[in-house]
């Protein structure tokens, strides 16, 4: 057949070959997670451990702060609240671990729908306001419940019934498991109409509306998808450290570890806060390893050059290295 007659093969899209490429490599990162308790010990499985849970903190803040453009700083209000349910479930009531999991994440979307079309309808630093007040106000409510969550006093959890090592591995992969979790809902989330209507919202919430656009239904629902990925983590954390007090769980200083996390991954990303939770808990772990002392300043004067050097997150930076390496 001469060459000119050939019909050419039909090309595969640039887009489609980026998302098989992405695909496997998600693929091979996650097979090299699920193998991490055959090579590492204790000590890194926790670290990894906290990794993954503040990543899926990450990508609570990214759907309603990143997506929707609300800051909710409070958020850490769900954290604090599942992990109570779970307690006090499996404490009071001598329930399982699963049903307090299921009721911790499952009930924390329910408050965040009751009071979404309430605090929603402010706008800017107002509503982070208003979550933090939501924080304290639950947090106080919580201290002086004493008779149902121990008050101050905290309240202590049953141990896991196994040994060290399966106890490390187990939330290990529980945690895995919810990071996994998070970023496919925030795939499924940044693809579908209500995070397309809440991108529009964020960027200019009255057009959107004139657009007959329902911003208070969709960011409402997208406070509650944030409320249960907090959630999640929440009752996890809550029988992973078998004690938990107001203080402990309500702590802002969760909260803003997470948005600087959040600021890191880059707003409205789906990867972005997984790394830059990796990043940063390494980045901890560093500061406690070789400056004991002065971790706190250190790691505080290092967030605040990342954010002020970065502050559209990394994606932007690695973008602007790809091109000078071209």
């Amino acid at each position: 057949m001469p060459a000119s007659d050939r019909v050419p093969r039909a090309s595969r899209p640039a887009g489609q070959n980026s998302s098989v490429l992405i695909g496997l490599l998600l693929v091979l990162v996650v097979s090299i997670l699920a193998a991490g308790p055959m090579f590492l010990g204790a000590y890194w499985l926790r670290i990894l451990s906290t990794v993954f849970m503040y990543a899926v903190l990450a990508q609570g803040i990214n759907i309603i702060a990143g997506f929707t453009g609300y800051p909710a700083f409070g958020n850490v209000v769900f954290f604090g609240l599942s992990g109570y349910f779970t307690a006090v479930l499996m404490v009071k009531l001598k329930l399982p671990f699963v049903v307090g999991l299921c009721v911790g994440a499952g009930l924390c979307p329910l408050l965040a729908l009751a009071l979404g079309p309430v605090l929603l309808r402010l706008k800017g630093h107002y509503f982070a306001i208003a979550t933090l007040g939501l924080n304290e106000a639950v947090k106080e409510l919580v201290s002086n419940a004493t008779s149902v969550t121990g008050g101050g006093a905290g309240i202590s959890l049953p141990l896991p019934p196994w040994g060290p090592a399966e106890n490390a591995m187990f939330f290990y992969y529980l945690l895995l498991s919810a990071m996994l979790v998070s970023i496919w809902v925030t795939w499924e989330f940044s693809r579908r109409r209500i995070g397309l209507t809440c991108c529009a919202i964020r960027d200019n919430e009255t057009k959107a509306e004139s657009m007959g656009l329902y911003s208070t239904r969709c960011k409402t629902a997208a406070w509650a998808i944030s409320a249960f990925l907090t959630g999640l983590v929440g009752s996890i954390n809550a029988y992973w450290t078998t004690y938990i007090d107001p203080p402990g769980v309500f702590d802002m200083a969760i909260a803003v570890k997470s948005f600087v996390i959040f600021l890191l991954g880059g707003p409205a990303t789906v990867f972005g806060p997984v790394i830059a939770a990796l990043f940063l808990e390494l980045l901890t772990t560093l500061t406690w390893s070789k400056l004991l002392n002065w971790h706190i300043g250190a790691l505080g004067l290092i967030i605040m050059l990342v954010v002020l050097l970065f502050p559209a997150g990394l994606r932007p930076a690695w973008r602007r290295i790809q091109l000078a390496l071209r």
